[in-house]
């Protein structure tokens, strides 16, 4: 069976209770909050009387700059200055589905991709609108106005602003066809543009969840299991109720928390709790049983693709390969700790926060403290980081059954520590690969296999043998090899796992390129030059690779104890090729610089485009050079940044980003460059010390070992 993310996503959307979808379009009107605000009947354009444009936005700005890319999409269309376009979140609604992932949520690099059609069209159906507005007010033929700058203009000196029509526009039956603006007439899409929640960020107005503050509220600090599952047996609060600031002590089901005046108050109570905990079988699980059960695995493997007949040639090959490769389990790291605030009063409740998946935030809420969904709201903060934890909603959950128990409105706030070691992680993968060489040392046949936890299986309960289409991303290359078989086995190794920033393209693309360069190796080729000559039916993938050697300089000499590594990848439609310059010193990488050269189609804001390549590329070294969570007795054992590095700015490369102007459909740019990170990194590695090491991450301790 098979299936896409968009179908698995849509058949399994009541996850949680019973989710239900659907927001009337007054709801989204209320959102805006503005005096006197017409809407025109589409869920994104609002216009109020003062002539003020809002977009109502369906995803979540996590810092990846959707609140300026998505009013670019509409500014253009309206023609009226972005910087004239107000941005507010959406409410929970069917209309603001994500039409590549099928729910309401902020992920998979598609916030550009599924909005570039759809904005541009609710744009130019509210430009319209006003048109024909004005056309009928004024007796003239629509064909003889002009709506731009905020305005309707016609013959004879006639004007009226955009607010001046909304009311009488807003009765107008919704054009169902209308006419785009051309590419080659942009004015907005595609040019360099600053970003408009700078300002707020700058000056302390924007509201992220860890700064939402609620008449009355309260704080809580919740003591979790060591072992994640694990349960309360009992507790014993009765010196955490005796110290200062104390309200309540409350069991809710993942834990005991402590709600107080201050956080300060609650946290330091909630050291003072004993509680005797029930494990579960999560207290088995550790990295070595982990691994083992991994490699043994004996679940049937789910076909990805198959071409050509892998197995015949490589019988026939002049040389066979193999290899093996590991990547860790990892955390998201956000640097906003989880958080949520809660107003459960009356039957209704009322949650604030950091959300990426407002239908499930919403659903199982509504679940957990026994209400119908529309009976929950959900109000969206900035996000202090996102990269797939905010998926979740288990924080949410917690701070409304606090606020059930307690009576009152609950900010719930999590520790460094809490985050850490309570995580849902990325999944640790292994990797097997073969491949056949004819005399030349061209590959004729490659075979890869990914064994590792489906977070979709956990998170939707996709069946098992179904495809998850989440865990083969990058597995098929791009090169022309004659026969290929890709598959994977789905392996629950115990742990709760999540999407991480690139999910599985980071897993795949370390294994694929850096199989790929093995295999330029052993035929005595350049990797450069190797992977280019399998190339000739990919003239993007071409491209990219082209220009990343290219500016890197490679082939020509380098500076002493520098060596340079190659990687290539489709990822979200995007093409990307990366080069990594690094040295080594007593088996410690120095990244120096990486080139850059991306194809993603059509850009939106060139500027957060290359903010985003650079913020993946510092996301994607700190897996590399030291991220890594492991296990004993299904325990956590890092807790904080000393012991789960980031990298320091001590350690960022200078990057040099080149941008390939193209006619395509946007491609995704949030996550793909944090995957090619890894491989480009091993291979100069191996460039510079003639070591393959095949696990991330690429630590003193494994390069030593390799």
């Amino acid at each position: 069976m098979t299936t896409t993310r968009r179908d698995f996503l849509k058949v399994t959307a009541l996850v949680g209770g019973g989710l239900t979808l659907g927001v009337s379009l007054p709801g989204a009107v209320s959102v805006a909050q503005a005096a006197g605000m017409l809407h025109t009947p589409n869920a994104w354009v609002h216009i109020a009387d003062d002539n003020t444009i809002t977009l109502i936005s369906a995803r979540s700005e996590m810092g990846q700059g959707v609140y300026t890319s998505m009013p670019m999409l509409i500014a253009e269309e309206l023609g009226v200055d972005i910087r004239k376009i107000k941005v507010e979140i959406a409410p929970v609604g069917e209309v603001y589905t994500n039409a590549l992932l099928g729910g309401q949520l902020t992920g998979g690099s598609t916030s550009v991709r599924d909005g570039w059609e759809k904005l541009r069209v609710a744009g130019a159906q509210v430009r319209t609108m006003l048109v024909t507005a004005a056309a009928q007010q004024w007796n003239v033929d629509a064909a003889t106005l002009k709506a731009g700058d905020g305005k309707v203009t016609g013959p004879g000196g006639r004007k009226a602003t955009y607010g001046e029509l909304a009311d009488a526009a807003s009765k107008l039956p919704v054009p169902k066809d209308v006419v785009l603006k051309d590419p080659k007439d942009f004015k907005i899409i595609g040019k360099p543009t600053k970003r408009l929640d700078t300002p707020r960020k700058v000056n302390g107005t924007a509201v992220f969840g860890i700064d939402v503050k609620l008449p009355g509220m309260v704080y809580a600090s919740l003591e979790q299991c060591p072992v994640i599952g694990g349960k309360v047996v009992s507790f014993d609060a009765s010196k955490a109720k005796a110290m200062p600031g104390v309200i309540d002590v409350v069991q809710i089901r993942d834990g005991v928390a402590v709600v107080a005046d201050s956080y300060w108050h609650a946290k330091k109570a909630r050291e003072a709790v004993t509680v005797t905990w029930d494990e579960g079988a999560g207290a088995a699980i550790d990295n070595a049983s982990m691994m083992d059960g991994i490699r043994n695995a004996k679940d049937a493997p789910t076909p990805i693709k198959k071409t050509g007949d892998a197995d015949a040639a490589m019988k026939s090959a002049a040389k066979t390969m193999q290899a093996e490769y590991w990547s860790p389990l990892l955390a998201h790291a956000t640097m906003e700790p989880q958080n949520f605030t809660a107003d459960y009063k009356d039957g209704k409740c009322l949650v604030i926060g950091p959300a990426q998946f407002q239908q499930g935030t919403q659903g199982n809420v509504a679940a957990a403290v026994g209400l119908k969904p529309e009976d929950v709201t959900v109000q969206t903060t900035f996000l202090g980081g996102g990269f797939g934890r905010r998926l979740e909603y288990d924080f949410a959950v917690q701070a409304a059954q606090i606020s059930k128990a307690v009576g009152k409105p609950v900010k719930l706030l999590w520790s460094r520590e809490d985050d850490t070691t309570h995580d849902f992680y990325r999944p640790m993968a292994f990797h097997r690969m073969a491949a056949g060489l004819d005399a030349a040392g061209k590959p004729v046949a490659l075979t890869f296999q990914l064994t590792s936890q489906s977070v979709t299986q956990r998170a939707f309960g996709l069946p098992k043998g179904t495809l998850d289409p989440f865990m083969a991303e990058a597995a098929v290359v791009g090169y022309d090899i004659p026969n290929m078989t890709q598959e994977l086995i789905e392996h629950d190794s115990g742990l709760r796992v999540g999407y991480w920033r690139s999910v599985s393209h980071a897993l795949n693309a370390f294994a694929n390129e850096s199989f790929i360069d093995e295999l330029a190796a052993a035929a005595g080729k350049d990797p450069y030059q190797y992977r280019l000559a399998l190339l000739d039916k990919q003239p993007r993938f071409a491209n990219v690779l082209k220009i990343a050697a290219t500016k890197a300089g490679w082939g020509k000499p380098l500076a002493k104890g520098r060596s340079r590594g190659i990687a290539l990848m489709e990822g979200y439609d995007t093409y990307m090729a990366q080069v990594a310059e690094i040295s080594v010193k007593d088996n410690e990488i120095t990244v120096h610089k990486m080139w850059v050269a991306a194809d993603l189609g059509r850009m939106v804001n060139p500027d957060t485009v290359e903010a985003q390549i650079e913020s993946s590329i510092a996301f994607g070294l700190s897996s590399v050079l030291g991220s890594e969570i492991t296990l004993d007795k299904g325990r956590v054992q890092q807790t904080n940044f000393h012991d789960y590095p980031v990298i320091r700015m001590s350690q960022m490369p200078r990057i040099d980003v080149t941008l390939v102007k193209s006619t395509e459909k946007p491609g995704g740019i949030g996550e793909p460059a944090t995957a090619l990170v890894g491989p480009a990194v091993a291979n100069a590695l191996f460039a510079a010390t003639g070591k393959r090491v095949r696990k991330i991450p690429l630590s003193p301790d494994n390069i030593k070992s390799a």
